[in-house]
């Protein structure tokens, strides 16, 4: 994926309006379940937990929303078969059970995969949970009505290609058996050994196909979490959630659900958000937001005050933002042309323009530098922290431009600290210094999107990036290089068009594997090779720095999401 649905755009500088002194860059906590990140004293049940929101969450329905779990306020009414670790950093990368009593049971090499219900698992309104219920919630996330979920069931499911979802055909997937009302078996048309984390997408949420209302449903889905959702309006605009008083804590490891009411306000100005974070007065106290970041001089001022600065949560999310190249684009064809950008590239600017090394780390490997990915560090073109010209203008030479060459940056004009004209600036002044004349392409936001991702008009030198469906090596890497994922007509991510028989077998025998961590180094090894052929130069990994109410207790930041899981945070 692009973007992820739950970070949004960073503010600009001009939008940092806080009524907080100057000062170095803010840390975050440390902590994790044990309640003793943000406000002081061990968490414990009741009060009202706010969550002030720039974007409504809309298409609160389980078929329709995309990211394991829908994301973080979806994950309190929804659960899934799996579901992320809730833990801080690295452990909370992990794939573990949630409906289902383990992660599953694969066979027949990865193409068949068999979960068992724990016991006592209930909805809103008292009644029992079953196998059949989960299998009717995804088959209705086939039906075009209801679309916007994640592709990926429909791509692995024997007949998910063909299958229009049950308002059209009654009979089902026969792929998916529910021999029992404790047991679902999933029968896929190629292996596929990360079938675990698929099934934290809210596509395996159960709904009882007698309460199913099609595009209604969203409006009061039935509850399988902790909470229940008793308003909603405009659309997501504002959301409250109240206890689930079926559902039992023996069932589910994973959510505290501290809070016995949730109020969540969308459609707020980015910099209001965060002026009400700071300020913490009255109901904001204990208040959170899930998609607003500090931007860089708003976090400036923030670490500027001791008491507000504790209150920044620091939070890394699987992404990378790079240049990508198109070669079959003049001159992008010869390696020693991309191979020279490789080495021209100044990372320290391209941090400083993305806000500071506080928003952002380096990159020189496509994978995020996380273990769950597989992070295997390398640097084929070396480039140094500044740029190393004098090796460009060699290769430069080597491939025919001994005086130079022009070239055309796209990028988009939204200011986003990321594929925006701060970090386009930056490239250009640094490859000018390799005797590479960079002329400026700058498109609106749309125009760019749909520019950058059709093979038709797909330009030859571009800034983008990639986001983790999930935190692994397969959703991240295959997307982008497997030959059998260009898409020629419809958005296609495979921007080097590369279709390398070796990389696409690879790609086909990590899949088979049930071992993660087996899994995980392969992707390593793979990424490596791949990035000898500079298909794409690594830029920089985002940090998201977001602020908390004073009052707010149990502060939990997985490498899953990058952001604070309002699952576990309390408020008394």
């Amino acid at each position: 994926m692009r973007q992820p649905p739950f970070i949004s755009r960073r503010l600009t500088a001009a939008a940092a309006v806080l009524a907080v002194g100057a000062g170095a860059a803010a840390c975050g906590p440390q902590d994790s379940k044990d309640g003793s990140a943000g406000a002081s004293g061990a968490p414990h049940k009741g009060g009202t937990l706010t969550v002030l929101n720039s974007t409504p969450q809309t298409d609160f329905d389980p078929a329709r929303l995309y990211t394991s779990g829908g994301g973080n306020i979806p994950s309190l009414v929804f659960r899934t078969l799996t579901t992320r670790n809730r833990e801080d950093g690295a452990a909370g990368a992990k794939v573990v059970p949630d409906l289902a009593t383990d992660l599953g049971t694969p066979t027949k090499n990865a193409t068949v995969w068999t979960y068992t219900l724990k016991d006592g698992l209930k909805y809103e309104d008292g009644t029992e949970i079953t196998s059949a219920d989960i299998k009717y919630g995804i088959e209705r996330s086939f039906a075009a009505e209801l679309s916007g979920g994640a592709p990926y069931l429909r791509d692995w499911l024997v007949g998910g290609a063909d299958y229009e979802g049950p308002y059209k055909d009654k009979k089902g997937l026969d792929s998916i058996e529910t021999p029992d009302e404790k047991t679902i078996v999933f029968h896929l048309n190629k292996p596929e050994g990360e079938f675990p984390y698929l099934a934290t997408q809210t596509q395996t949420t159960p709904v009882p196909e007698a309460k199913d209302e099609g595009t209604k449903y969203e409006q009061h889905p039935l509850s399988s979490g902790p909470y229940k959702v008793v308003r909603n309006e405009g659309d997501g605009e504002r959301l409250v959630l109240e206890r689930n008083t079926h559902w039992s804590a023996s069932t589910d490891e994973e959510r505290k659900a501290y809070p016995d009411r949730i109020d969540v306000r969308s459609g707020l100005d980015s910099a209001v958000i965060n002026q009400r974070l700071s300020a913490s007065r009255g109901a904001d106290a204990a208040a959170v937001t899930t998609d607003t970041n500090l931007g860089p001089a708003e976090l400036a001022k923030v670490s500027g005050d001791k008491d507000l600065a504790a209150r920044v949560g620091t939070g890394h999310f699987g992404y990378t933002n790079y240049i990508a190249f198109n070669p079959k684009v003049k001159p992008f064809d010869n390696p020693k042309v991309r191979q020279a950008i490789a080495y021209a590239v100044d990372r320290s600017s391209v941090v400083n323009a993305a806000g500071g090394s506080s928003l952002a780390e380096a990159a020189t490997t496509f994978l995020p530098d996380q273990k769950s990915f597989g992070y295997t560090p390398y640097d084929h073109f070396p480039a140094g922290k500044s740029g190393n010209a004098a090796k460009a203008r060699e290769l430069l030479k080597e491939a025919g431009y001994a005086k130079g060459l022009t070239v055309t940056l796209t990028h988009s004009n939204e200011k986003d600290f990321a594929t925006s004209p701060e970090i386009a600036t930056s490239v250009q002044e640094a490859l000018k210094k390799a005797g590479i004349t960079v002329e400026l392409q700058g498109l609106e936001d749309n125009d760019y999107s749909e520019t950058i991702h059709d093979v038709k008009s797909e330009p030859g030198f571009f800034l983008t990036g990639w986001g983790a469906d999930w935190p692994s090596g397969g959703p991240f890497f295959a997307p982008v290089f497997d030959g059998r994922q260009i898409v020629k007509a419809g958005y296609n991510f495979n921007a080097a068009q590369l279709d390398d028989a070796s990389v696409n077998k690879e790609i086909d025998e990590i899949n088979k594997l049930t071992d993660l961590s087996a899994a995980a180094n392969r992707w390593g090894a793979l990424d490596k090779k791949v990035g000898e052929q500079a298909l794409t130069v690594p830029l920089f990994h985002p940090v998201y720095k977001r602020l908390y109410g004073k009052s707010v207790k149990n502060i939990v930041i997985s490498d899953w999401t990058g952001v604070l899981d309002v699952s576990q945070v309390a408020v008394k």
